[in-house]
């Protein structure tokens, strides 16, 4: 056998599912060809999924609810796979789908399941770059590969898979694969402190990462739209020597299934760490308005009978910004909340007084009005209902929206393979949590409101999302009082 497909342990897997969803659906079909240097063995097992096989899976595959009735469930293959996998490369097409569903069915049985990876549709991309189309049926085609039994069923599948292996390095130099090989699977040389073992966990998923230092405090914060390729590339060459990759000591993570779930991530990261004493890095993003919390507040236009619309400071500790009428603006302090106003009433040409920016007697024009930037309400030479109407025009792109929903909300996001969903329970503008099935989402409702803080960045990220519609909006029924 050439030296170069037997310089490591390999099994090349192919797996049929009921379903492309990593968290609800299950595996009922297994095919391995493990391939070292005694030479290629094949296996394959029918998997009881302990539930329904729809029409559409049997039309794909050929397999049926009978022919699953009788087969061994997952938990008790669970150990033969377990061992047939250990210390193998393990090589499938779209290996994400593959050992994304191996590692979900392991994990409900309470095993940590990892394995190094090999994607043959990234291998093929990076052999053969002058070719779109990369799927199975294509690389059949296209290197007159030989179909041994039906399409669609795990142990033909891996047959594939192997012969497509041979048929590279029939028409490649070893060199070239080794290259191409490295490159998808190759591991960075991390800085001592770091368990090596965490670079076979990194996801290739939309998700949001934080890098600790010793003591725990934060060091980076930051989404992704593959965490895997963003985490590494902080541990490239060039950068191994700076001081944020010396400082790591400890790297954490959340899959999402789009760039919601990242965003929302990266905001509740923010918030656990801030509530832990960690200062947020000085570098910018969206989840340090996190830490900005504690002073947190807005404008609330107030009416009074004779004085027309003033503007009133209030603080979320004191009010819930999320039900809360006529606010306008959100301020991570008291004194940035006065310089924005002041801005506005410059370039608007407000009055500094009817704004309380003033404290000049009655009577007496406001700063502004002797700067030439106030039209004069303050000694009666405009109207108030025209200053008034004025101000609210000047505050109208800044207004804070009430929850629009008499109950919780759940944002139902998939990513681009339909593999992963989200379902994002979202109560008066505040994450309650992420879950992945009808069930968790029920035992969250059943856990009532939520006693979160309001938080500004979730509030943005999520009234975006209401205006975009890219998402499934599914409104909840109010708690029970």
């Amino acid at each position: 056998m050439n030296s170069v497909l037997a310089s490591e342990p390999l099994v090349f897997v192919d797996l049929e599912t009921s379903g492309a969803n990593f968290a609800n659906d299950r595996i009922i079909e297994i095919g391995l060809v493990e391939v070292d240097a005694s030479g290629a063995t094949e296996w394959s097992v029918l998997v009881n999924p302990e539930s329904h096989v729809s029409s559409f899976i049997t039309d794909l595959t050929g397999i049926d609810d009978a022919m699953l009735h009788g087969a061994p469930t997952f938990r008790q293959l669970a150990p033969t796979v377990l061992e047939r996998l250990r210390g193998r490369l393990l090589i499938a097409h779209n290996a994400r789908f593959d050992y994304g569903f191996l590692r979900c069915e392991f994990k409900r049985l309470g095993v940590d399941f990892r394995a190094p990876t090999l994607c043959t549709v990234k291998l093929s991309r990076k052999l053969f770059p002058q070719y779109h189309r990369h799927n199975l049926d294509s690389l059949v085609t296209r290197h007159g590969l030989s179909v041994a039994g039906r399409r669609h069923r795990a142990l033909a599948d891996a047959r594939l898979l192997w012969e497509l292996w041979q048929h590279w390095h029939a028409q490649l130099t070893p060199d070239t694969i080794r290259r191409a090989v490295t490159t998808i699977v190759g591991r960075p040389d991390l800085p001592p402190q770091i368990d090596p073992a965490v670079i076979d966990d990194l996801p290739e998923a939309a998700g949001a990462y934080a890098f600790y230092g010793e003591t725990g405090g934060l060091l980076l914060l930051r989404r992704a739209a593959n965490l895997r390729h963003q985490i590494l590339a902080h541990f490239a060459a060039s950068k191994r020597e700076t001081p944020l990759v010396l400082a790591i000591r400890r790297i954490e993570w959340r899959e999402a299934a789009g760039d919601l779930g990242a965003r929302l991530h990266e905001v509740e990261l923010a918030r656990l760490s801030f509530a832990a004493g960690s200062r947020l890095p000085a570098v910018r993003h969206p989840g340090r308005s996190a830490a900005a919390a504690a002073e947190l507040c807005s404008w609330q236009l107030q009416a009074h009978r004779e004085a027309g619309l003033r503007p009133a400071i209030v603080f979320a500790d004191d009010l819930d910004f999320a039900v809360a009428d006529d606010l306008f603006g959100l301020y991570p302090s008291r004194r940035e909340a006065l310089r924005s106003l002041r801005k506005l009433a410059d370039t608007h040409r407000l009055c500094y007084k009817q704004l309380g920016l003033d404290d000049t007697a009655g009577g007496e024009a406001c700063a502004a009005y002797r700067q030439k930037s106030c039209r004069g309400v303050c000694i009666g030479k405009e109207a108030l209902a025209l200053h008034d109407a004025r101000l609210m025009t000047a505050l109208a792109k800044f207004k804070v929206k009430p929850w629009p929903y008499r109950g919780p909300l759940a944002l139902v996001e998939r990513d681009d393979f339909g593999m992963h969903e989200d379902i994002h329970l979202i109560d008066r503008w505040r994450l309650v949590g992420t879950v992945n099935n009808e069930d968790a989402l029920h035992a969250r409702l059943a856990d009532g409101p939520t006693n979160r803080p309001y938080d500004p960045e979730a509030y943005r990220i999520i009234s975006r999302v209401l205006q975009a519609g890219k998402v499934g909006i599914r409104p909840l029924p109010a708690y029970s009082s």
